[in-house]
């Protein structure tokens, strides 16, 4: 399956999903954008490592991360999102110590925090990209024009959550189909899914 490099386009807030965002990545060689839920967190440290002139006074757990791998001599050569299950998308870190190479199962959003202060490339599979990718209706802003916020427009945000929502399924299922869903990602401890779910049924 060939890879494709994917790079970060911008962060959009969720106006369905309490403490949601969506963070848009770029098809490197094409128009495609993939979006990807993340949590609040997440967000704030995606959105320090882009905006490099913001230092937090103390480091951020994946600044610890960056810390630590840097004592060690362990360098993150690349993160792959290598898989998408009923909307949520697995990654794994390529990582490298000693000339061996290893590789570590990660969140996504934790993959991308660590691929921006390691300064690595994101790809995808374009099975995935060809699957969750969508083209954008509204026209995001030329990149020579001046940006005062990695977030996004409200117009490209509310176009990006309707992919999001189609994306992952849930407008379509029946409040039986949902419940039972919910209940199967609460005992599979996928609370991230969970919540999600939780914000389709109460919309109903």
């Amino acid at each position: 399956m060939s890879l494709v490099r994917l790079n970060i386009k911008g962060i959009s807030y969720s106006q369905t999903q309490n403490g949601a965002y969506a963070l848009i990545l770029n098809e490197v060689d094409g128009d495609r954008k993939l979006p990807i839920v993340i949590g609040a967190f997440e967000a704030q440290s995606i959105a320090i490592a882009l905006e490099k002139e913001i230092r937090p006074p103390r480091p951020l757990t994946h600044d610890l991360f960056k810390n630590f791998a840097d004592r060690f001599d362990i360098v993150v050569k690349q993160v792959i999102i290598h898989k998408l299950v009923d909307g949520v998308f697995y990654s794994s870190l390529i990582c490298e110590r000693d000339k061996i190479e290893e590789i570590i199962d990660a969140r996504t959003s934790d993959a991308i925090a660590l691929a921006l202060r390691f300064q690595a490339p994101i790809f995808t599979y374009k099975n995935i990209l060809d699957k969750a990718g969508i083209y954008l209706k509204v026209s995001p802003k030329k990149e020579d024009e001046e940006q005062d916020s990695i977030l996004v427009d409200d117009l490209i945000a509310e176009e990006i959550e309707s992919a999001v929502a189609e994306q992952e399924g849930y407008k379509d299922k029946s409040l039986e189909e949902l419940n039972s869903l919910l209940e199967e990602a609460v005992n599979n401890e996928d609370y991230e899914k969970a919540a999600k779910i939780r914000d389709e049924i109460s919309k109903r």
